[in-house]
């Protein structure tokens, strides 16, 4: 295992380089100019604003070549240097520490809920091959997938905040309340659920197909030949196969969730990477977008290193060399 893990970090390496390019020419195609989205509107004519704009952009070393600019960028991120905020003039790493705590908590609350719910229902959607439980879990499943969160976040917020008005509309804690976890879970427990809605579709399925296909194989036959209950069957054989595709789709998917909830963090008003990320494509915060899209990319290839070395945990069969 350990020559595959080396081996699949050196592979990385190139990857990596690729994906810094594709960001750098992607984020620098972006329509605006950074340094006159700071500016008054008012203030962007006459002489006077052209100089401050050159200068501006002089110091930021915007005005040289792009492949100047990203030898620089790059030679500075290998060093741990992400840069610094145009709209908050500090360093992106200090963004970054401030707001990563949030969406962990939201997408690891999401998480833990839509694994418990995907494989309950998977199991039983499996177990049931064909029969109403199967195709109201499968109708309900597909329902979760196809309703996009945002305005699934909407519904919720109109009911639970609005009309009903039993839990928090937005942010992590009631103004002037710190530190209290009752008031923070009350606040995680919307945009967590909403997010946990539109992955415990995916999770569902995953588990079905894996359990499907696991029972068939002659294994289980030969446990419960040999009396092994159905319950043991079930749950100490077919359903640890069946983890292995879902635990490859969790693995990756985290790291990506961190980016991806840009619009539920900005319906509940939740200040994490998601909307730190808004702010930084409304502002054409260059260094923010670019340090996001290499955490990302960074976390995946890091997750999907796991889920492989987890796979070969979970399924003997399974070898890494």
């Amino acid at each position: 295992m350990l020559s595959y893990a080396i081996r699949r970090i050196l592979i990385a390496i190139p990857v990596f380089i690729g994906i810094t390019v594709v960001a750098f020419v992607f984020v620098r195609a972006l329509p605006g100019d950074p340094v006159k989205m700071q500016l008054d509107p008012t203030h962007l004519t006459g002489p006077s604003a052209e100089a401050y704009i050159e200068n501006a952009r002089a110091a930021l070393g915007l005005d040289q070549p792009l492949p100047v600019q990203y030898a620089i960028w790059l030679g500075n991120v290998i060093q741990g240097n992400l840069g610094y905020s145009y709209q908050f003039k500090v360093p992106v790493t200090e963004l970054f520490a401030d707001h990563i705590g949030p969406s962990i908590q939201l997408i690891v609350s999401a998480v833990i809920v839509a694994l418990i719910l995907g494989l309950v229902l998977g199991v039983v959607a499996a177990l049931r091959q064909n029969r109403w439980a199967d195709y109201v879990i499968g109708t309900t499943g597909m329902f979760a997938i196809s309703v996009p969160g945002f305005f699934l976040g909407l519904i919720v917020l109109y009911v639970f905040g609005l009309r009903l008005a039993v839990l928090p509309t937005g942010g992590m804690n009631t103004l002037g309340v710190d530190g209290d976890v009752l008031d923070s879970i009350a606040h995680t427990i919307l945009p967590a659920g909403v997010l946990a809605a539109t992955l415990v579709g995916p999770y569902m399925r995953y588990t079905r197909q894996g359990m499907l296909e696991v029972l068939d194989q002659r294994f289980i036959t030969a446990a419960t030949a040999k009396g092994v209950s159905r319950t043991g069957v079930v749950i100490r054989h077919a359903l640890r196969n069946a983890l292995v595709p879902l635990t490859t789709a969790v693995a990756v998917q985290l790291p990506a969730l961190v980016a991806g909830t840009v619009l539920i963090e900005h319906v509940f008003a939740w200040p994490g990477m998601g909307t730190l990320i808004l702010d930084a494509v409304a502002g054409r915060d260059y260094p923010v977008l670019l340090g996001a899209v290499l955490f990302t990319a960074i976390a995946v290839m890091a997750f999907s290193l796991f889920a492989d070395l987890a796979a070969a945990i979970l399924d003997p069969r399974i070898r890494l060399a």
